[in-house]
C-alpha cells in the first residue's frame, strides 16, 4: 500500500470523525435517528454520533415563532362573506412529536387555523364579528392549542390581523359612521349653545343683583348725606340762636351793671324776642307781666331814633 493511499485513508477517517461531532446551539434541538429509528433528542452542547448508523433527522427551532397566514374567506351567521387574515404565535415544545407527529406542521397549522376561524365566525353576526376580536382570539387560541398538542406545538397567541368586509358593507359602515359623527357634532353644538345661554342668563342675573345692590347702597348714602345735612343745618341754627341769646343776655347784663332800670331791661327782652322771631312769625305771644309795657317799648324806640 502506497503512502498516498494511507494519507488518503487517514484524511477520510478524520473527516468522518469530525462529521460525527455535533454542537447544538442555544434554543435548538437535534432529533437523532439510528438506522432509521428514533434514537433521541440532543439539547444544547457537545455531542458525538456514531458514524454511518446515526444521523440528524431534524434540527428543531425552539424559539417562539410567528406564522402570518393570508386572508381566508369566511361567512358570518347573517350570510355576510368577509376575508380575515390571522397571525399565530407558536412554540415547539416537543421536538420528537414535531418531527413525527405531522407531515407538514406549518401547512397543518394554516389549514387548522382556517377551519377553526370559519367555525367561530359562523356562529357570529357581522356586528359581533367586528366588535368581538378579543373573544375570537381567545377561542381560536384555546382550540388550536388543543389540536396542535399531539404535534409537540404550543399555540401561545392568535390575533386577527385584518377583517375585510365586502365593499358594499364598507360603504354602508362609512355612511353610518359619517351620520354618527354628524349627530355627535350636532349634540355637542347644542350643548355648547345651551351652556352659553345659561352662562348669559347667569351673567344678566348677577349684573341685575349688582345693580340693585349699587342702587341700594347709593340710596343709603344719599339718605345718610341728607340726614347729615339736616343735622348740621339744625345744629347751625341752634348755635346761631344761642349766640344771639348770649349776645342779648350780655347786653342786658351790661345795662344792668350800668344801672338801667327794670323797664329798660324788659324793653331789651322784647327786642330779643323780636330778633328770635326774625320776621318769620306774624304774632308774638308775650308773657303777662310784659303786656303792660308794650306801649312803653314802642315809645322808648321812638326816643332812641
Amino acid at each position: 500500500m502506497g503512502p498516498y493511499i494511507v494519507v488518503a485513508l487517514i484524511v477520510i477517517v478524520l473527516i468522518i470523525l469530525v462529521s460525527c461531532i455535533k454542537i447544538v446551539p442555544q434554543a435548538q434541538a437535534y432529533v437523532i435517528e439510528r438506522l432509521g429509528a428514533y434514537q433521541g433528542t440532543w439539547g444544547v452542547g457537545f455531542h458525538v454520533k456514531l458514524p454511518i448508523i446515526d444521523k440528524v433527522a431534524r434540527r428543531v427551532n425552539l424559539k417562539e415563532q410567528v406564522a402570518d397566514f393570508p386572508p381566508q374567506p369566511v361567512i358570518t351567521k347573517d350570510n355576510v362573506t368577509m376575508r380575515i387574515d390571522t397571525v399565530v404565535f407558536y412554540q415547539i415544545t416537543d421536538p420528537k412529536l414535531f418531527t413525527y407527529g405531522v407531515e407538514n406542521p406549518m401547512m397543518a397549522i394554516e389549514n387548522l387555523t382556517a377551519t377553526t376561524l370559519r367555525n367561530i365566525i359562523g356562529d357570529l353576526e357581522l356586528d359581533q364579528t367586528l366588535t368581538s376580536r378579543e373573544t375570537i382570539n381567545t377561542k381560536m387560541r384555546a382550540q388550536l392549542d388543543i389540536a396542535t398538542d399531539p404535534w409537540g406545538i404550543k399555540v401561545n397567541r392568535v390575533e386577527l390581523k385584518n377583517i375585510i368586509p365586502p365593499a358594499e358593507i364598507q360603504n354602508a359602515m362609512e355612511k353610518q359612521m359619517k351620520a354618527e359623527r354628524e349627530r355627535r357634532e350636532a349634540v355637542t353644538r347644542a350643548e355648547g349653545e345651551k351652556k352659553a345661554s345659561i352662562l348669559s342668563a347667569e351673567g344678566e342675573k348677577e349684573s341685575a343683583i349688582l345693580r340693585a345692590q349699587a342702587d341700594k347702597e347709593s340710596a343709603i348714602l344719599r339718605a345718610e348725606a341728607e340726614k347729615e345735612k339736616m343735622i348740621r343745618e339744625a345744629e347751625g341754627e341752634a348755635e346761631a340762636i344761642l349766640k344771639v341769646q348770649k349776645a342779648h343776655a350780655d347786653g342786658i347784663k351790661m345795662l344792668k351793671e350800668a344801672g338801667a332800670d327794670e323797664a329798660v331791661l324788659k324793653i331789651k327782652s322784647l327786642e330779643a324776642f323780636e330778633k328770635v322771631a326774625d320776621g318769620q312769625a306774624t304774632t308774638i305771644l308775650l308773657p303777662a307781666e310784659l303786656s303792660g309795657i308794650a306801649s312803653l317799648a314802642a315809645t322808648w324806640k321812638e326816643t332812641q331814633k
